[in-house]
């Protein structure tokens, strides 16, 4: 049985900004929420992954922490950078037809170099495989993450409808992109602590 705790942190940690929610809403303006939906299932699919992968490999895992903590925190943030980019320049009629959204895959994959999920994840099994098996911490994972992540991509599903204008369209692309920038620089201040 899961600890209510699970619930509050699993939905805390899930619904709070952070790169994938940002993607999210950026993606929802952009694309809709249809076309948004598979690099949300993504999202979850690779959290789900990371947290197996976690339980698995925990003991190893934690030994390599010290070791892998700031290249992986790099690789991410240099990640995000380009992902900020990416998201600035989404506005710009020109880049509209090159433009796509994730894919499943693509969700998936992004979590490997994201912090906050591998916070996330690894906390999860850390804390809440000592009481219920890894399946049903991964079930529950799941069920309270997708909803969550929904708001967000659902979010800017329904901002993208008032952002029809280019210069609103660049405007709001442009905050999402400053916004991931500074959660990057924060997360290499913190890296360097």
């Amino acid at each position: 049985m899961l600890d209510p705790s699970f619930f509050s942190y699993v939905t805390v940690m899930s619904i709070t900004p952070g790169p994938n929610n940002l993607m999210l809403a950026t993606s929802g303006v952009n694309f809709g929420l249809r076309r948004t939906l598979p690099m949300m299932f993504g999202i979850t699919l690779g959290c789900a992954l990371q947290m197996i992968i976690a339980s698995l490999l925990l003991d190893v895992l934690l030994s390599w922490m010290s070791v892998i903590k700031l290249p992986l925190t790099m690789l991410g943030c240099a990640w995000l950078v380009w992902l900020s980019w990416k998201i600035f320049r989404a506005g710009a009629p020109e880049m509209q037809e090159k433009a796509r959204p994730m894919s499943v895959l693509g969700g998936a994959l992004f979590q490997a170099v994201n912090p906050k999920a591998w916070l996330m994840t690894c906390n999860v099994m850390l804390v809440y495989t000592a009481s219920s098996s890894v399946v049903t911490v991964v079930a529950g994972f799941a069920l309270l993450n997708l909803p969550c992540i929904l708001l967000w991509a659902a979010a800017g599903n329904r901002l993208g409808k008032h952002l029809q204008v280019a210069w609103k369209l660049r405007l709001f692309n442009s905050v999402m992109a400053l916004s991931l920038l500074v959660t990057t620089l924060w997360m290499l201040m913190e890296a360097f602590r």
